[in-house]
């Protein structure tokens, strides 16, 4: 199995154009066309997650975060960075981050593990990405409206929050004329021909505009297909960051930090002045979330969770919620284990191996008169 057919599973799960622009996801390292030995999962693709890899025989390093970030001007062994990069092109070892893409995949990405870990319930993106949909219009003869449908439906298309197969027709009579050289479904070259069709339309995301016209055009009966795509403002409700849910059952605000130094195995959490309410709606974003604080606001969030939150952004609560800032390893700690089942799941009989190095360069001392 080449690298390029891992990869190839990983984007499934997040398209690369989900990524922000600012980012830098991808293979940073190595070539697809190399047979992979084996799949090491991480946090971070730090000189040690590398070494770790190479002694246990995994030359693909699947990270959340890219250690390469910004441009390069020089790689030396100066910084944690260059060490690491050193090492995997010294020992053949590909490093593919998946960043930002896999943040902005709701249901199935880095926030959604976080809801699954927190028992959130009615999740959605807190600020859905603009930009990610379009609407497919095709015309097709009536008596192959039923599998050029299922065709698209089969490519991705025609699905709108939990329900899938989504579809508008409505029959009409379109009318055509063949040059020399063409042959028609219906009707003769040179001769203008009515035949009944259906307009079909339905949503797709954005990234499998692609596949589904193939899919379309290869069930279509017609030599020419004639189909519109156009951009919608519509936004995706599970594409975004950070996401949005509700606690099954409310919970007090020191019952909720409790639960929170529990679940994510921390012993202390920073955070903004109690409220006084109970908890229910619940914001969050892994990692450093600060900027979607005005949108944890405008959603009604009792509770918004993230990191790497400044102080004066605590005073942006305005006693109207509480911030909690759990650390940034912490908050994305579960990013390891999600790469890791998906692909054991869609990988079978292959080695995939989470990386046993805790890459937090973050630590707490609790004083002892606390």
């Amino acid at each position: 199995m080449q690298i390029s057919d891992i990869v190839n599973q990983l984007e499934l799960l997040a398209p690369p154009a989900y990524q922000e622009s600012y980012d830098n996801t991808g293979l940073l390292t190595g070539s697809g066309t190399w047979e992979c030995s084996g799949v090491l999962t991480t946090l971070d693709a730090t000189e040690a997650v590398v070494m770790e890899a190479v002694a246990r025989n995994c030359n693909l390093v699947v990270a959340h975060h890219p250690i390469i970030f910004g441009g390069m001007k020089k790689i030396n062994a100066g910084n944690y960075i260059g060490r690491a990069v050193i090492a995997a092109i010294k020992h053949d070892i590909a490093i593919y981050a998946i960043h930002t893409q896999l943040d902005n995949t709701v249901s199935e990405g880095v926030n959604g593990r976080i809801a699954e870990q927190l028992g959130l319930i009615g999740r959605q993106a807190l600020q859905p990405r603009e930009s990610t949909l379009q609407k497919l219009y095709c015309f097709v003869p009536v008596d192959h409206l039923e599998a050029v449908r299922a065709a698209i439906f089969s490519a991705g298309a025609g699905q709108i929050g939990g329900y899938s197969e989504c579809s508008y027709s409505v029959e009409g009579v379109g009318t055509f004329k063949g040059g020399e050289g063409t042959k028609p479904f219906a009707g003769r070259p040179g001769a203008r021909h009515a035949e009944k069709e259906a307009r079909v339309e339905m949503i797709l995301p954005v990234h499998l505009s692609r596949r589904v016209v193939r899919a379309m055009i290869a069930a279509h009966p017609y030599e020419e297909v004639a189909f519109d795509l156009v951009a919608l403002a519509n936004t995706h409700p599970n594409i975004g960051s950070g996401l949005i849910g509700e606690l099954p059952e409310a919970m007090e605000e020191k019952e909720f930090l409790d639960r929170l130094c529990e679940v994510f195995g921390i012993p202390v959490v920073r955070h903004t002045r109690l409220t006084g309410h109970s908890v229910k709606r619940v914001a969050l974003c892994g990692g450093a979330g600060s900027f979607l604080i005005s949108k944890a606001l405008a959603a009604g969030a009792n509770f918004y969770l993230t990191s790497d939150v400044k102080y004066h952004e605590f005073f942006d609560a305005e006693d109207r919620m509480v911030i909690a800032d759990i650390g940034h390893f912490e908050s994305e700690q579960f990013t390891i284990d999600l790469l890791f089942q998906v692909l054991r799941e869609k990988i079978l009989n292959f080695a995939v191996l989470k990386s046993e190095i805790k890459t937090n360069p973050v630590y707490y001392h609790i004083g002892a008169n606390y």
